[in-house]
C-alpha cells in the first residue's frame, strides 16, 4: 500500500527545499506545495489511509461512502465528508480494489459537486479486474 502511495504523492506538484535532520545534517529534499488531501472511499479504501499518513502526516482525510444497491446494482453515496475547501485541493482518492469502477465514478461525481476539478483527482488503487 505504502509504494502506491509514494506513487501516487509523486504525481502531486512540489519544490525543492534542504531538510536540516535530527542530527543536525543538511539534506536536498522536497516540499508539496499546499492544497492536498486524500479521499478514501469506505471501507476498504481506508487501509491505504495509514500509508498517506506515514508519509504526509499533517494532510487531510476526507471520507465517503458509496454502496451497490442490491435491486439495480447502481452506486448510491450514503455519506460524504470533506476538507470544507476541498475545491482547491489535489485530491487523492483511495481504493484499494477495483472491479466494475461504479464506485469511483460515483465518487468522481460527488467531488466535482463539491466543486473539484476531475484534473486534479489521482486515483490510488492497488487491484484492477477487466
Amino acid at each position: 500500500i505504502r509504494l502506491v502511495v509514494e506513487e501516487g504523492l509523486n504525481q502531486l506538484p512540489y519544490t525543492e527545499c534542504t531538510v536540516t535532520t535530527p542530527t543536525g545534517h543538511k539534506y536536498e529534499g522536497v516540499r508539496f506545495e499546499k492544497g492536498n488531501c486524500g479521499v478514501s472511499i469506505m471501507r476498504s479504501g481506508e487501509a491505504m489511509e495509514q500509508g498517506l499518513r506515514d508519509c504526509c502526516r499533517s494532510i487531510r482525510i476526507g471520507k465517503i461512502l458509496i454502496q451497490s444497491d442490491e435491486e439495480t446494482q447502481r452506486a448510491k453515496v450514503y455519506y460524504a465528508k470533506f476538507p470544507p475547501d476541498i475545491y482547491r485541493r489535489k485530491v487523492l482518492l483511495m481504493y484499494p480494489i477495483l472491479s466494475t469502477g461504479n464506485t469511483v465514478i460515483e465518487a468522481v461525481k460527488v467531488l466535482v459537486e463539491h466543486g473539484v476539478q476531475p484534473s486534479v483527482i489521482i486515483l490510488l488503487s492497488l487491484f484492477s479486474t477487466p
